[in-house]
């Protein structure tokens, strides 16, 4: 009975389908929503990241002073520069330098005295010429050792240090001349000495002393018998005017190995447009055939 009603029973509200469904699925407890985001991407290995100019820059550098410092010779530094100028990602830069030090590491000198490659590396062996009735020469690039003796007995001798690399300080040459000739040609910048004598002969050095104490000494030993030994610096030659040459050499190399790359790529797409136009051409001579023959 409802009072307001007047005593009459009012209608009773039946449960409704409103009420007995479930809520929506999102205010659902046991059931949470769906996320329809896609999985990050996995990250790029760095061995797979693209190599830039300045990377194989970097690498060349260090090749560079590699071969400065005689830890690689010329053949092995060429085949190097050509795989780094060739390399399309880090991955394939990283093997080239991999038995090297980086720059600047501790087996580099400082920007002070960067000139001379001075290391704990394995010493090079003993470096002997001989003349007899012949000549012997030694000269260009090469790794001067701690000794090197020259003999010349009825014959010529020339040692040639302008463009050496140094791997130690103290190098001593020990010669001998009987009826020969020797002669030694140094870079200005290094300490020159000498303490042999000369026999009825010529034994002249033009001794030396660097303003650097890091320069390279150099101590002449020996002795000329009825012969002639000679020493001296050999004007406008320095010892860091190989490392300049060096990098002179490896910028031509770096800007031929680019032209190169443009010639190829040139006659790369030279061929691709002959290709294409000659397709054409053939196309367009079914096509007149075809045409001719529906004409017949």
């Amino acid at each position: 009975m409802d009072a307001d009603n007047g005593g009459r029973p009012g209608p009773e509200t039946p449960p409704g389908p409103l009420q007995e469904q479930d809520p929506r699925p999102e205010q659902r407890p046991d059931r949470q929503p769906v996320k329809l985001t896609k999985p990050a991407a996995a990250p790029v290995a760095e061995a797979d990241i693209r190599a830039s100019d300045a990377d194989r820059d970097r690498i060349a550098e260090i090749l560079r002073e590699a071969l400065a410092e005689g830890r690689l010779d010329p053949e092995e530094h060429a085949e190097r520069i050509d795989t780094v100028y060739r390399a399309k990602t880090m991955g394939e830069l990283e093997p080239v330098i991999r038995d090297l030090p980086a720059t600047g590491g501790a087996a580099t000198k400082p920007a002070g005295a960067g000139t001379y490659a001075y290391g704990p590396g394995a010493p090079a062996p003993d470096q002997n010429l001989v003349a007899i009735f012949s000549a012997s020469v030694r000269k260009g690039r090469w790794r001067v050792p701690a000794r090197i003796n020259a003999v010349a007995i009825f014959g010529s001798v020339e040692i040639d240090l302008t463009e050496a690399v140094f791997p130690q300080q103290q190098v001593q040459i020990n010669v001998t001349s009987i009826f020969g000739n020797v002669e030694i040609r140094v870079p200005e910048n290094v300490t020159l000495r000498s303490s042999g004598s000369g026999v009825l002969g010529n034994f002249e050095i033009h001794t030396n002393e660097s303003e650097d104490a890091d320069a390279p000494q150099l101590l002449v030993n020996g002795y000329a018998v009825l012969g002639n030994v000679e020493a001296r610096p050999k004007r406008g030659a320095w010892v860091s005017d190989l490392r300049d040459r060096l990098r002179e050499g490896h910028r031509e190399m770096r800007r031929q190995l680019r032209e190169e790359h443009r010639e190829r790529h040139q006659q790369l797409r030279e061929e691709v447009w002959e290709r294409h136009t000659r397709m054409h051409a053939d196309r367009r001579e079914r096509r007149d055939r075809f045409r001719k023959g529906l004409g017949g």
